[in-house]
């Protein structure tokens, strides 16, 4: 090792003392073959267990609040089975599942939801999705996506009901709410509360 090297060498090794940790290991000889090993300073790897350790205590202390259960049945079964014009089956803070039944010739209605968006999946029956412009003939398998602040309406074009349900992000009704016909549902005037089905 000449000169320089153990200069460079000496003064690394002050850097790195001040710092916390000694980049040169044990065994070898020095900077020129290869033993130079610099890491990450003790004092900045105990920080970064620390903030590990508060990670994996938060997600425990959420883990250990939330107690929610969440939702499963079979989907189709219950949307074919409904007889109400609109059922409420589960409300989160940022989703709400709902079911919809249609006679032949009845419609849900025109309306915008500004912030709401909505899936619609159809399960039996036939008809027709309006999104502002936009008509879609649907029937058992049809899915049709409304985005926030666009003017639309389902119609029953068919001979049979047609059964549907709904997603809405965030939700729109209240929790728990059946409307057994559109007459109900233009009567009450009923909207999202902010409690949930698990509140």
């Amino acid at each position: 090792m000449d000169k320089l090297d153990k200069l460079i060498e000496v003064k690394l090794q002050e850097l790195f003392e001040q710092w916390g940790a000694n980049p040169f290991p044990s065994s070898g000889d020095g900077w020129n073959n290869g033993a130079y090993a610099p890491s990450i300073p003790i004092k900045d790897r105990r920080d970064i267990d620390d903030e590990e350790d508060d990670k994996d205590k938060s997600l425990q202390e959420h883990i250990a609040k939330n107690k929610k259960k969440g939702f499963s049945d079979n989907i189709e079964d219950d949307t074919k089975e409904n007889e109400n014009f609109r059922k409420v089956l589960y409300t989160g803070e940022n989703t709400q599942l709902v079911l919809m039944s249609l006679n032949p010739g009845e419609d849900i209605g025109s309306e915008v939801h500004d912030v709401v968006d909505q899936f619609f999946r159809i399960e039996s029956g036939n008809g027709k999705a309006i999104v502002n412009d936009h008509e879609y003939k649907i029937n058992d398998g049809s899915s049709v996506v409304v985005p926030a602040g666009a003017e639309h309406n389902f119609i029953n074009t068919g001979k049979d009901k047609l059964k549907l349900y709904s997603l809405y992000s965030p939700p729109h009704h209240k929790d728990g709410t059946i409307h057994k016909t559109k007459a109900d549902a233009i009567q009450d005037k009923e909207h999202f509360d902010g409690k949930t089905t698990e509140d």
